[in-house]
């Protein structure tokens, strides 16, 4: 095969191939300059986690990061391990001593409030008056346990 019949060896003269300069143009060049100028500072950007704050070289980074990542994991663990037991911390009164779903634990200690309350007033409502009190022998005639003493 020829070299004068291979397709890429042929001037340039089909109007489908882009014969632009590859080089930079103004617009081009002012572009990147507007952008440089706002490019955020080196400090800014470790301050947001994009670049990594270390002074390790660019080969070690990633096993510093790998090292930092195990030691957080560790102390995880051995704080976790730490940690009181659900039965425990229902003793403590920390945890609610409940059966009941999260979003309904509210309603509940709500219901039993109210429960409370009902028990209250119905023991307040049998509580024995001072005549009855005096009959039975527990209080004197002229005794009064309101009155201050």
């Amino acid at each position: 095969m020829a070299s004068a019949d291979h397709p890429t060896d042929k001037p340039t003269d089909n109007p489908s191939i882009d014969t632009t300069p590859i080089s930079p143009t103004l617009e081009r060049q002012t572009s990147l300059e507007k952008h440089l100028q706002t490019r955020p500072e080196e400090q800014d950007l470790k301050n947001r986690h994009i670049l990594l704050d270390t002074t390790a070289a660019p080969a070690l980074q990633a096993r510093a990061a790998e090292l930092e990542r195990q030691r957080i994991t560790n102390n995880l663990k051995k704080g976790l391990s730490k940690r009181s037991g659900k039965e425990e911390l229902v003793e403590k009164n920390i945890l609610p001593d409940s059966t009941a779903a999260p979003g309904l634990q509210a309603h509940q200690r709500e219901l039993q409030k109210h429960m409370r309350a009902n028990s209250l007033e119905k023991q307040l409502q049998g509580r024995p008056n001072l005549e009855d009190l005096v009959k039975g022998g527990i209080l004197q005639k002229d005794e009064n346990p309101l009155a201050d003493s």
